[in-house]
């Protein structure tokens, strides 16, 4: 047993994988002996060398094209792309490429890569380096989208990952990186499509991810001490979506939360919540309440951008409000 940041255990659970599988190799900017500008493949250019291990020009449609056809050639890539919100400079490649080619060659052709990438705010980096963009990825068919919250996930769901043979988006809330946890010994693997039932509570149920797990877990403790005993779902996983375990968690309360940082237009919570009350309307005791950012640019001022995010005592306060009414 270890005790791992975040960080820590992206770079173990790469290695884990590298040492595994020949054929899984580490592409993108800055990761090989400068270790990652968030230091999450720190030590993998020195065990592993500079042919499993690419610096690349800062090109992200670049990395993304040689990812994609290293996949396509039998190697199992990992691309970084550095900050999610760059995304939007080769998304042709994710959602029209990459996402659809298994599909177009009618499986001639797998695409085993993950693409990971730092997601979210907290760090004080502006509207351009600071979105959450897990909603983005879940609505492209073909692509499959992980967003772990601590170390030992990061670990199993990196190991699923790789071994899968279709793409997969993988998010680390950028956050979380400095957070510590103890991490086995040994090999962790752990499957795509299943959530965590963190907390276990009979009042409500509060489904989150990512970074906002934490947080969330803190909101259920005070809620507590208030009479509100709230179910914590960690998802995971958005694609696959591991609906039974959601949708079994708020027939149990009849009451769900969702805590979401992307912004509140289109977010994951609203999928979610659709499908909960497409299966579950007359299971539920009150209204599905979505705790979110604004649907506005994250502001870099650090004031501004903690009022922005979903904060402890903005979970509390919504979740007691909606529950009192």
């Amino acid at each position: 047993m270890a005790q791992l940041t975040f960080r820590e255990a992206i770079a173990r659970g790469i290695a884990q994988e590298m040492r595994r599988d020949e054929s899984v190799l580490l592409i993108g900017e800055d990761i090989g002996a400068a270790g990652g500008v968030f230091k999450g493949t720190v030590g993998l250019f020195e065990e592993f060398g500079g042919v499993r291990v690419r610096d690349t020009p800062i090109s992200e449609q670049a990395i993304l094209g040689a990812a994609m056809g290293a996949a396509m050639t039998g190697l199992r890539p990992i691309a970084e792309i550095m900050f999610s919100d760059f995304f939007a400079v080769c998304w042709d490649i994710v959602a029209n490429e990459i996402a659809k080619s298994r599909y177009m060659t009618n499986g001639q052709m797998s695409f085993p890569l993950v693409i990971r990438s730092g997601n979210g705010g907290g760090l004080r980096f502006g509207a351009q380096h600071s979105q959450s963009v897990e909603n983005w990825a879940m609505m492209i068919p073909g692509l499959k989208v992980v967003v772990p919250s601590n170390a030992v996930d990061v670990i199993g769901l990196m190991a699923a990952a790789v071994r899968d043979p279709d793409p997969v988006i993988f998010l680390e809330a950028k956050s979380l990186y400095a957070s510590k946890m103890d991490v086995p010994d040994g090999e962790i693997v752990d499957t795509l499509g299943t959530a965590k039932v963190l907390r276990q509570g009979s009042s409500a149920t509060i489904v989150t991810l990512g970074g906002m797990v934490p947080k969330t877990m803190a909101a259920a403790e005070e809620l507590a001490a208030q009479g509100i005993d709230c179910t914590v779902v960690d998802v995971r996983t958005l694609v696959p979506l591991d609906t039974q375990t959601i949708l079994r968690e708020v027939s149990a309360t009849g009451r769900l939360f969702t805590v979401e940082e992307n912004p509140r237009v289109l977010g994951w919570g609203a999928e979610l919540s659709s499908i909960v009350a497409e299966e579950l309307f007359y299971d539920l005791d009150g209204p599905i309440v979505r705790i979110t950012t604004p649907h506005i640019p994250l502001p870099a001022a650090d004031a501004l951008e903690d009022m922005a995010i979903p904060s402890v005592e903005r979970i509390v306060s919504e979740i007691s409000r909606s529950m009192n009414q």
